[in-house]
Protein backbone atom coordinates (compact mmCIF):
# COMPACT_ATOMS: atom_id res chain seq x y z
CA UNK A 1 0.00 0.00 0.00
CA UNK A 2 1.21 3.64 -1.10
CA UNK A 3 2.30 5.83 1.90
CA UNK A 4 0.21 9.26 1.77
CA UNK A 5 2.08 12.69 2.69
CA UNK A 6 -0.22 15.67 3.17
CA UNK A 7 1.80 18.82 2.14
CA UNK A 8 0.95 22.29 4.29
CA UNK A 9 1.44 25.63 2.03
CA UNK A 10 0.13 29.31 2.69
CA UNK A 11 -2.24 31.39 1.43
CA UNK A 12 -0.53 34.69 2.32
CA UNK A 13 0.93 36.75 -0.52
CA UNK A 14 2.80 39.72 1.31
CA UNK A 15 4.38 40.90 4.42
CA UNK A 16 2.43 43.29 6.83
CA UNK A 17 3.61 45.76 4.23
CA UNK A 18 1.20 45.09 1.29
CA UNK A 19 3.78 46.05 -1.43
CA UNK A 20 6.19 43.93 -0.40
CA UNK A 21 5.49 40.05 -1.43
CA UNK A 22 6.19 36.43 -0.03
CA UNK A 23 5.05 33.21 -0.07
CA UNK A 24 5.85 29.83 -0.39
CA UNK A 25 9.54 29.21 -0.95
CA UNK A 26 9.06 26.79 -3.90
CA UNK A 27 12.40 24.61 -3.29
CA UNK A 28 10.97 23.65 0.04
CA UNK A 29 7.98 21.72 -1.85
CA UNK A 30 9.62 20.95 -5.02
CA UNK A 31 12.80 19.05 -3.07
CA UNK A 32 10.55 16.78 -1.03
CA UNK A 33 7.98 16.19 -3.56
CA UNK A 34 10.91 14.92 -5.91
CA UNK A 35 11.93 12.45 -2.74
CA UNK A 36 8.47 11.44 -2.61
CA UNK A 37 7.69 10.75 -5.38
CA UNK A 38 10.44 8.49 -5.97
CA UNK A 39 9.59 6.19 -3.52
CA UNK A 40 5.97 6.83 -5.42
CA UNK A 41 3.90 8.28 -2.37
CA UNK A 42 0.94 9.67 -3.33
CA UNK A 43 0.72 13.73 -2.04
CA UNK A 44 -1.78 16.52 -1.78
CA UNK A 45 -1.65 20.20 -0.88
CA UNK A 46 -3.73 21.80 1.49
CA UNK A 47 -3.72 25.33 3.24
CA UNK A 48 -5.16 27.21 5.63
CA UNK A 49 -7.92 28.66 3.41
CA UNK A 50 -7.58 26.59 0.66
CA UNK A 51 -7.25 27.43 -2.96
CA UNK A 52 -4.11 30.08 -3.85
CA UNK A 53 -1.24 29.34 -2.53
CA UNK A 54 1.56 32.29 -3.36
CA UNK A 55 4.98 31.96 -4.81
CA UNK A 56 7.63 33.95 -2.37
CA UNK A 57 9.49 35.63 -5.89
CA UNK A 58 13.16 35.40 -4.25
CA UNK A 59 12.81 31.34 -4.00
CA UNK A 60 12.50 31.82 -8.10
CA UNK A 61 15.38 33.57 -8.44
CA UNK A 62 18.93 32.86 -10.30
CA UNK A 63 20.67 30.28 -8.24
CA UNK A 64 17.86 29.91 -6.04
CA UNK A 65 15.44 28.19 -8.62
CA UNK A 66 17.15 25.22 -9.39
CA UNK A 67 16.07 22.24 -11.49
CA UNK A 68 13.46 20.95 -9.59
CA UNK A 69 11.97 24.44 -8.89
CA UNK A 70 12.30 25.55 -12.79
CA UNK A 71 10.71 22.00 -13.52
CA UNK A 72 7.10 22.80 -11.36
CA UNK A 73 7.18 25.74 -13.02
CA UNK A 74 7.05 24.94 -16.44
CA UNK A 75 4.35 22.43 -15.80
CA UNK A 76 0.80 23.55 -15.50
CA UNK A 77 -1.06 20.43 -14.07
CA UNK A 78 1.89 20.80 -10.95
CA UNK A 79 1.17 24.90 -10.81
CA UNK A 80 -2.48 23.96 -11.22
CA UNK A 81 -1.85 22.13 -7.58
CA UNK A 82 -0.63 25.30 -5.86
CA UNK A 83 -3.85 27.30 -7.37
CA UNK A 84 -6.52 25.01 -5.56
CA UNK A 85 -5.11 23.30 -2.17
CA UNK A 86 -7.18 21.80 -0.47
CA UNK A 87 -8.92 23.52 3.29
CA UNK A 88 -8.60 21.57 6.18
CA UNK A 89 -12.11 20.64 6.51
CA UNK A 90 -11.48 18.67 3.45
CA UNK A 91 -9.06 16.27 4.75
CA UNK A 92 -9.50 13.11 6.52
CA UNK A 93 -6.23 12.73 8.48
CA UNK A 94 -6.51 8.93 8.66
CA UNK A 95 -6.15 9.09 5.34
CA UNK A 96 -1.96 10.50 5.71
CA UNK A 97 1.06 8.89 7.06
CA UNK A 98 2.89 11.84 7.62
CA UNK A 99 2.27 15.84 7.57
CA UNK A 100 5.25 17.93 6.02
CA UNK A 101 4.74 22.10 6.71
CA UNK A 102 6.78 23.73 4.11
CA UNK A 103 8.07 27.28 4.72
CA UNK A 104 8.30 31.02 3.50
CA UNK A 105 7.73 33.72 5.33
CA UNK A 106 4.34 33.78 4.60
CA UNK A 107 3.62 30.87 6.83
CA UNK A 108 4.16 33.06 10.24
CA UNK A 109 1.34 34.66 9.82
CA UNK A 110 -1.29 32.07 9.06
CA UNK A 111 0.08 28.76 10.20
CA UNK A 112 0.03 29.15 14.11
CA UNK A 113 -3.39 29.82 14.73
CA UNK A 114 -5.00 27.60 12.06
CA UNK A 115 -7.48 25.08 14.25
CA UNK A 116 -7.65 23.24 11.17
CA UNK A 117 -4.20 22.40 10.38
CA UNK A 118 -3.39 21.98 14.12
CA UNK A 119 -6.55 19.48 13.94
CA UNK A 120 -4.93 17.71 11.02
CA UNK A 121 -1.39 17.65 13.14
CA UNK A 122 -2.62 16.17 16.14
CA UNK A 123 -4.53 13.68 14.93
CA UNK A 124 -1.75 12.27 12.62
CA UNK A 125 0.83 12.16 15.43
CA UNK A 126 -1.90 10.52 17.32
CA UNK A 127 -2.39 7.75 15.24
CA UNK A 128 1.57 6.90 14.88
CA UNK A 129 2.34 8.92 12.02
CA UNK A 130 5.33 11.62 11.07
CA UNK A 131 5.05 15.18 11.82
CA UNK A 132 7.80 17.50 9.88
CA UNK A 133 8.29 20.76 8.94
CA UNK A 134 11.20 22.53 6.95
CA UNK A 135 12.29 26.31 7.66
CA UNK A 136 9.86 28.56 8.82
CA UNK A 137 6.76 25.39 8.30
CA UNK A 138 7.62 25.01 12.31
CA UNK A 139 5.63 28.21 12.62
CA UNK A 140 3.12 25.87 11.98
CA UNK A 141 4.19 23.76 15.38
CA UNK A 142 4.03 26.67 17.84
CA UNK A 143 0.45 26.14 19.27
CA UNK A 144 -0.50 22.57 18.28
CA UNK A 145 -1.30 20.94 21.48
CA UNK A 146 -1.55 17.14 22.11
CA UNK A 147 -5.53 15.87 23.59
CA UNK A 148 -4.10 15.89 26.89
CA UNK A 149 -3.42 19.51 26.39
CA UNK A 150 0.50 19.73 26.55
CA UNK A 151 2.35 21.70 23.37
CA UNK A 152 3.25 19.11 20.66
CA UNK A 153 6.66 20.59 20.44
CA UNK A 154 7.24 20.77 24.77
CA UNK A 155 10.37 19.05 25.45
CA UNK A 156 10.87 18.02 22.08
CA UNK A 157 14.29 18.30 19.84
CA UNK A 158 13.79 20.82 16.93
CA UNK A 159 14.95 23.10 14.17
CA UNK A 160 14.09 25.64 11.74
CA UNK A 161 14.66 29.03 10.26
CA UNK A 162 17.26 30.64 13.15
CA UNK A 163 17.36 34.22 13.77
CA UNK A 164 20.69 34.72 12.80
CA UNK A 165 19.23 33.63 9.71
CA UNK A 166 17.00 36.11 9.33
CA UNK A 167 19.36 39.03 10.63
CA UNK A 168 21.81 38.13 7.64
CA UNK A 169 19.27 37.91 5.18
CA UNK A 170 17.79 41.14 6.03
CA UNK A 171 14.42 40.59 6.67
CA UNK A 172 14.62 40.60 10.45
CA UNK A 173 12.52 44.05 11.08
CA UNK A 174 10.04 42.40 8.57
CA UNK A 175 9.19 39.59 10.97
CA UNK A 176 5.75 39.57 13.27
CA UNK A 177 7.89 37.50 15.72
CA UNK A 178 11.10 35.53 16.87
CA UNK A 179 10.50 31.94 15.72
CA UNK A 180 13.20 30.78 17.43
CA UNK A 181 12.57 32.46 20.68
CA UNK A 182 8.89 31.66 20.31
CA UNK A 183 9.75 27.64 19.82
CA UNK A 184 11.98 27.94 23.17
CA UNK A 185 9.15 29.62 25.42
CA UNK A 186 7.35 27.06 24.11
CA UNK A 187 9.57 24.55 26.06
CA UNK A 188 11.42 23.14 22.58
CA UNK A 189 14.59 22.11 22.86
CA UNK A 190 15.56 24.38 19.50
CA UNK A 191 18.96 23.27 17.89
CA UNK A 192 20.65 24.90 14.99
CA UNK A 193 23.99 24.43 12.52
CA UNK A 194 26.72 26.11 13.92
CA UNK A 195 26.99 27.34 9.95
CA UNK A 196 24.08 29.53 8.94
CA UNK A 197 22.17 28.00 5.89
CA UNK A 198 24.15 24.74 5.88
CA UNK A 199 21.47 21.59 5.98
CA UNK A 200 20.27 20.56 9.56
CA UNK A 201 18.02 18.15 10.36
CA UNK A 202 16.86 17.24 13.89
CA UNK A 203 15.04 14.11 14.53
CA UNK A 204 12.88 13.20 17.63
CA UNK A 205 11.10 10.42 17.32
CA UNK A 206 8.46 10.94 14.60
CA UNK A 207 9.05 14.79 14.81
CA UNK A 208 11.58 15.62 11.64
CA UNK A 209 12.19 19.34 11.21
CA UNK A 210 14.44 21.31 9.00
CA UNK A 211 16.04 24.22 9.41
CA UNK A 212 15.88 26.06 6.37
CA UNK A 213 15.80 25.40 2.14
CA UNK A 214 18.95 23.51 1.96
CA UNK A 215 17.28 21.41 4.76
CA UNK A 216 14.34 20.12 2.86
CA UNK A 217 15.41 17.08 0.37
CA UNK A 218 17.21 16.03 4.06
CA UNK A 219 14.18 16.42 5.59
CA UNK A 220 12.00 14.52 3.43
CA UNK A 221 14.94 12.02 3.32
CA UNK A 222 14.27 11.10 6.90
CA UNK A 223 10.87 11.16 6.88
CA UNK A 224 10.69 8.15 4.39
CA UNK A 225 13.13 6.69 6.54
CA UNK A 226 11.21 6.54 9.16
CA UNK A 227 8.19 5.28 6.94
CA UNK A 228 10.15 2.91 5.55
CA UNK A 229 11.49 1.46 8.92
CA UNK A 230 10.72 -2.19 9.84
Amino acid sequence: MSRRILHVVSNIAHYEDPAQPTGLWLSELTHAWHVFAAKEYEQRIVSPQGGVSPLEPRSLKWLLADASVKDWLADPVRMALLSSTARPGAIDPAEFDAIYLTGGHAVMWDLPDSEGLQRITRAIHERGGIVASVCHGYCGLLNTRLPDGRLLVAGRRVTGFSWREEVLAGVAAKMPYNAEAEMRRRGARYEKAWLPFASNVVVDGRLVTGQNPMSAKATAGQVVALLESP
